[in-house]
């Protein structure tokens, strides 16, 4: 009989639970426990790509021939070919990220040189200005979003229908170039948002049952830690906003709308790939 560490670490994880989850208490806090391995290990591409980050502004020679712009990106090709090798994501799943890679690479070529940012480091592998590793960040959002929702097997009351989503998500692209020029219409996307998915549900499964959690609240989480991150970034110069040349300060807390939008984005071309399973209940 082959060995399956899947069904080894199924039976281990069953034997755990029936001997130690023996009420409410315990389970509430074994679930929560779980969900937080399970979400450390959907974010594994982001976690890594912010680790590289901080560690190589803290100990990247100066005097190196690589650019440390340049290593990055080296690195993260790595990473995303380690991935798919070691079949974390799959390859259609890998494609949907690289569509957004591009939408976020493009938009960063358009932002940088609007002024919104800038990369204050040189490289070699880079468009435009924009250093290749920019791109990286974005499909970290992506792989994270596809990885949870296998990891934690989503189910949706009341999904809305994917067109109407992908409606919404191209106006949101479309206003970070076009309010520049143009009046910044955020609040009517805001509140497309909330009549789009006000009455949308999410059911995740951290243990063995789902739990329910309105999406508007769990896409929030998400841009919340999103905007962390984004801090953690510019602490260690990836790029820079202005006013951050002199010495850095935390980013604004308007980013989060701009990452809720932009996220939308990676939301809706995942819900693509996934194609979204009704959860049959009455709640």
């Amino acid at each position: 009989m082959r060995f399956d560490p899947k069904d080894y670490l199924h039976e281990k994880r069953a034997s755990f639970h029936s001997r130690y989850v023996t009420g409410w208490k315990s389970q509430a806090l074994f679930e929560f426990i779980t969900f937080g391995i399970k979400q450390g290990w959907a974010c594994l591409f982001g976690g890594l790509m912010l680790a590289m980050l901080i560690g190589t502004y803290l100990f990247y020679p100066e005097t190196a021939s690589l650019a440390r712009y340049d290593f990055i990106t080296v690195m993260a090709i790595l990473i995303q070919g380690l991935m798919l090798f070691f079949k974390l994501e799959t390859w259609e799943e890998a494609r949907i990220i690289l569509i957004f890679h591009i939408v976020g690479t493009v938009m960063e070529i358009f932002k940088t040189h609007m002024g919104s940012w800038i990369y204050p480091e040189a490289s070699v592998l880079q468009i435009m200005g924009v250093p290749l590793f920019s791109g990286f960040m974005y499909a970290c959002v992506g792989s994270y979003i596809a990885r949870v929702w296998r990891i934690f097997d989503f189910r949706f009351n009341r999904f809305p229908p994917l067109k109407w989503q992908a409606g919404l998500a191209c106006l949101a692209y479309t206003n970070f170039f076009a309010h520049h020029y143009l009046p910044d219409i955020r609040w009517a996307l805001f509140a497309g948002v909330i009549l789009l998915y006000g009455r949308t549900v999410i059911w995740f499964k951290a243990d063995e049952e789902h739990r329910p959690m309105p999406l508007i609240i769990g896409l929030f989480l998400v841009a919340l830690f999103i905007w962390i991150a984004e801090n953690l970034g510019t602490y260690a110069r990836a790029w820079s906003y202005p006013g951050q040349e002199a010495g850095w300060h935390m980013v604004s807390l308007a980013k989060l709308g701009s990452w809720y939008l932009l996220m939308l984005i990676s939301f809706v071309l995942v819900a693509w790939v996934h194609r979204p399973i009704r959860k049959h209940t009455t709640t």
